[in-house]
């Protein structure tokens, strides 16, 4: 579960559309850029896994609405915060992603791993949920949905659930916890050094 968040997440940071594209089609192009950056250079991505944590971080964050995932992360723990401190957690998250996609992205082997399913009722004009399978190498299939919302005429992806399971609900609720104990400069610190890791729980459920 630890490289398929990794994997999924990554695409989730890459997944930004231009002016008119489908989510749908943003999820598909998205993952065919990522496989074809992992195939060409996925020797020396193994060696040595910083270039392939700056190049995502070069050419894939800048486009993503972090202070809005940030906020929906710190939830009730980010009011009144002031704006340079939710600023600075948004970077430190963003970078804790980065090291999680650049891990999970070199377990992958093929695009075809990545399946794109019908659309189900219930979306709307301003959100969206694109419903994917992910094949494992065990063979199994695992279900994985990107929600995306429309800003300025864009699509966005603001969070993924993977099997059930939110990622950030996942965030929101270990930092949470991390925030009633020690404070919120303290998990900061601890975030941006990357002492603080975040894993996946059964019981962290889609928000």
């Amino acid at each position: 579960m630890k490289y398929l968040l990794g994997l999924v997440l990554g695409i989730c940071l890459a997944s930004v559309a231009g002016a008119g594209e489908e989510p749908a089609t943003i999820v598909r192009t998205t993952s065919d850029r990522l496989f074809e950056l992992i195939d060409a250079n996925r020797a020396a991505y193994q060696a040595d896994p910083t270039p392939l944590q700056q190049e995502v971080r070069n050419n894939l964050l800048p486009k993503i609405d972090s202070l809005y995932s940030a906020r929906l992360v710190l939830g009730q723990h980010g009011r009144g915060l002031a704006a340079d401190k939710v600023a600075a957690f948004s970077d430190a998250l963003s970078d804790l992603l980065v090291r999680r996609y650049a891990e999970g992205l070199l377990q992958f082997k093929s695009r075809d791993q990545v399946e794109i399913l019908p659309a189900q009722a219930g979306n709307t004009e301003s959100m969206t949920r694109v419903r994917t399978r992910v094949r494992l190498d065990s063979g199994s299939d695992a279900a994985v949905d990107y929600v995306f919302r429309k800003r300025d005429d864009r699509w966005w992806v603001f969070d993924v659930i993977i099997e059930g399971i939110s990622y950030v609900a996942t965030f929101r609720n270990q930092i949470g916890e991390e925030i009633r104990r020690d404070g919120f400069d303290r998990v900061l610190s601890r975030l941006q050094s990357g002492e603080l890791q975040i894993e996946v729980k059964a019981d962290d459920k889609p928000a």
